[in-house]
């Protein structure tokens, strides 16, 4: 099945364009997509839209759509970003099925076809460097300049391209160029390059070549070969749409719809694969998968769930023209899964003893806790309580203002769960730190004793201090500081607006049924956001975990004031 749930695609100027084709026999009624990723980094945000979208799409239509990756770069390409890519759609929910081609299983083809273009005269071997091609090439108000090159005959073209493919020359001493128009408002029309030699090791075909296609002629060309029927890429393509289409057309092969929309831009983000990258070789995010990366493989390790994604990606839906969406979004989505699907857990971050004077040393009562109070199937735990116990620092205030509802001197809270406590006496040590707070407990008000429901303004949550175990909670902020890492003041580089703030690691103290938590497994600690097992640090017996996102929901309370 090409995807997780079967809710159709909200209608859009994609599917309107394939209800046009399939009313009017185009394809036959047939729906093929592809989505056609580079491995020359991890996938993030941005290409989780575009996977939704083509999958998606297939499946609404019955339809398919194959994996296919664009390898045509060996330099820049690696086994690693391949296996991660798949691993990302498989986590997302889809499924391409027997479907997983590369460009890479065309480049025989590729190279027949290019030999056409130059039978048919309209393709010449250039020996102009890449610097001269961008000087010919003109500007977007001035036209190019032909190649001196560009007479060739074609039987010295058809002899100087094979013997490139024979590896008779160093790299970049010839390119292939498609003869089209240097005159061509579309500066992509103006002669683009087709082969480049480069003497690469690739993944997959060893060093079988020594001349590789550029994007625009692969591209086209792998799509008509699979026979692709709706090509959907984002807006920056659709310049090049009308030499998609000239290959196509002078090759007289199948023509599939390059059809364009805008790509996924997130504040607080960067979507660009060579920042990204730069982040991960400079050491300044503990590698792609880092927590606070826009990468899926990162989202995931924060605790982000591919049900959250695709319903972001769902909500953002298909625009033609760019726009940047609010992060708060995002997060709204995952507050909104998690809620329905997270454990409720009890976690200090910030523990200040509290030691309740009347109630029996060595004694451990278990008190009843619900698991989930949006999952009536979640059930109930046990949490152990004890004479000693922890709760925030920030709970409690020796002078606290009018509004403050929790813990300072002679005032009562309850604690979750468990009983009334009143604040006795502050206990510092000698630089004036409160140390210990000594409290009493009223016996009555356990859950179930006539005295339980005697209100207090606040309730607070803690843990055992003997029973609790002892943990890493890292609390992760977004890496950037502006919602435009890329706008900076004074023309400086995007690194200027890293935040130094977007780790904060704590020794925390939480429930002792999570001394053997598993990787991955989603919480929400109480009163202070939603945490998940870190799947690299995380070990049983020793928890790591990540904050996925606090409670606070901006999305919601924008929402609502609008």
């Amino acid at each position: 099945m090409a995807s997780p749930e079967s809710t159709p695609q909200t209608s859009n100027f994609i599917t309107q364009l394939i209800d046009e084709h399939n009313r009017t026999g185009r394809y036959e009624g047939r729906v093929h997509t592809r989505f056609p990723p580079e491995p020359n980094g991890y996938l993030h945000i941005g290409h989780a839209k575009s996977i939704c979208l083509n999958f998606g799409i297939a499946a609404d239509y019955r339809g398919l759509c194959n994996l296919r990756f664009d390898d045509t770069n060996p330099a820049k390409e690696d086994v690693e970003y391949v296996d991660s890519i798949k691993e990302d759609i498989r986590w997302l929910g889809f499924d391409w099925e027997e479907r997983e081609f590369y460009a890479s299983d065309y480049f025989e083809t590729l190279y027949e076809y290019a030999l056409k273009l130059v039978r048919d005269g309209k393709a010449f071997v250039c020996e102009l460097t890449a610097e001269q091609i961008r000087e010919h090439r003109g500007t977007l108000t001035e036209p190019g300049r032909n190649s001196p090159f560009r007479d060739r005959a074609v039987e010295e073209n058809l002899d100087l391209f094979e013997r490139m493919r024979a590896g008779e020359f160093p790299d970049g001493r010839y390119t292939l160029r498609a003869k089209i128009d240097m005159g061509s408002p579309n500066l992509n029309m103006r002669d683009p390059v087709m082969y480049r030699i480069l003497r690469a090791h690739h993944h997959r075909t060893g060093d079988a070549w020594c001349i590789y296609p550029t994007y625009d002629w692969a591209h086209g060309q792998s799509d008509s070969i699979e026979g692709i029927t709706h090509s959907i890429c984002t807006l920056e393509f659709e310049d090049h749409r009308p030499l998609y289409d000239w290959f196509v057309e002078n090759l007289g092969i199948h023509h599939p719809r390059q059809i364009e929309f805008a790509r996924l831009n997130v504040t607080y983000m960067i979507m660009s694969k060579r920042k990204l990258l730069r982040l991960v070789q400079e050491n300044i995010v503990d590698g792609w998968d880092d927590p606070r990366m826009p990468t899926i493989s990162g989202l995931r390790r924060r605790g982000y769930t591919p049900e959250s994604i695709r319903d972001f990606a769902d909500r953002v839906g298909v625009a033609k023209k760019e726009s940047t969406i609010d992060i708060a979004l995002l997060e709204h989505c995952v507050r909104e899964d998690l809620n329905a699907r997270a454990l409720r857990v009890m976690a200090v971050l910030d523990p200040v003893k509290v030691v309740l004077t009347n109630f029996p040393e060595g004694q451990v009562e278990m008190m009843e806790a619900v698991n989930n109070p949006e999952d009536p199937t979640a059930g109930m735990r046990q949490v152990p309580f004890t004479r000693e116990l922890y709760i925030e620092r920030e709970d409690f205030m020796e002078d606290p203002p009018g509004k403050f509802f929790r813990l300072a001197p002679g005032r009562e809270v309850r604690l979750r769960y468990a009983y009334i406590i009143k604040c006795e006496e502050v206990v510092k040590d000698n630089a004036g730190n409160i140390v210990e707070l000594r409290c009493s407990y009223d016996p009555q008000t356990r859950s179930g004793m006539p005295e339980a429901n005697r209100k207090v303004k606040g309730t607070l949550h803690w843990v055992s201090a003997s029973e609790s175990v002892e943990a890493e909670v890292r609390l992760y902020d977004r890496l950037f500081l502006r919602e435009d890492p890329d706008e900076t003041d004074n023309g400086e580089d995007f690194l200027a607006n890293l935040n130094p703030d977007s780790l904060q690691i704590l020794r925390a103290r939480v429930e002792p049924s999570l001394v053997d938590a598993l990787p991955g497994t989603l919480y929400q600690f109480e009163r202070k956001g939603y945490f998940t097992v870190d799947s690299r640090y995380g070990r049983p017996g020793t928890p790591v975990f990540n904050r996925t996102v606090s409670l606070r929901d901006t999305w919601a309370r924008m929402s609502t004031k609008s």
